[in-house]
């Protein structure tokens, strides 16, 4: 079944074939230039290959082939060759202000019974004194790690 059938100008076959036969770009980018010179369909191709022709020849799952068709057909060629960019968008939980708490908190004495302060210890404490609702330690790590704060340790001298 050939779902997305990629059909190729004249000039766009010039440009992957200049890019497939130059080694000045990325391996990923030739690859998908030669998937597309390979499965075009259009008046100005000789020798049309099977998907599971390119797939043994260059070494790839015919699951990537299908991925590059459908994102010429659907995006343009300049997509299918490139990687796409992600589009989703995260919302930061923490800002400065936050992030200067957890400074402050880490640097304070640790709780009785601790000798310093632990990453999961900072977290629970920060939702305990209501700075965030709620925050894992890896988060902790990440704000931490930013800064040049040491967890508790004491200067000697």
């Amino acid at each position: 079944m050939n779902k997305y059938i990629v059909t190729l100008t004249k000039e766009e076959r010039e440009l992957l074939s200049g890019l497939a036969s130059k080694g000045e770009h990325k391996s990923q980018k030739i690859l998908n230039a030669l998937i597309l010179l390979g499965c075009d369909a259009g008046d100005f191709q000789t020798h049309r290959s099977t998907n599971e022709e390119m797939a043994k020849v260059l070494n790839i799952s015919m699951k990537k082939i299908d991925r590059v068709k459908k994102r010429f057909v659907e995006e343009g060629i300049d997509i299918a060759l490139d990687k796409r960019k992600a589009d989703r968008i995260y919302k930061k939980k923490t800002d400065g202000d936050f992030e200067a708490h957890i400074v402050a908190l880490s640097c304070s004495d640790p709780p009785e019974g601790f000798g310093r302060w632990s990453l999961r210890l900072l977290a629970d404490k920060a939702v305990e004194l209501e700075y965030i609702d709620s925050i894992s330690h890896e988060a902790i790590r990440r704000i931490l790690k930013k800064t040049n704060s040491n967890l508790g340790s004491k200067k000697v001298g």
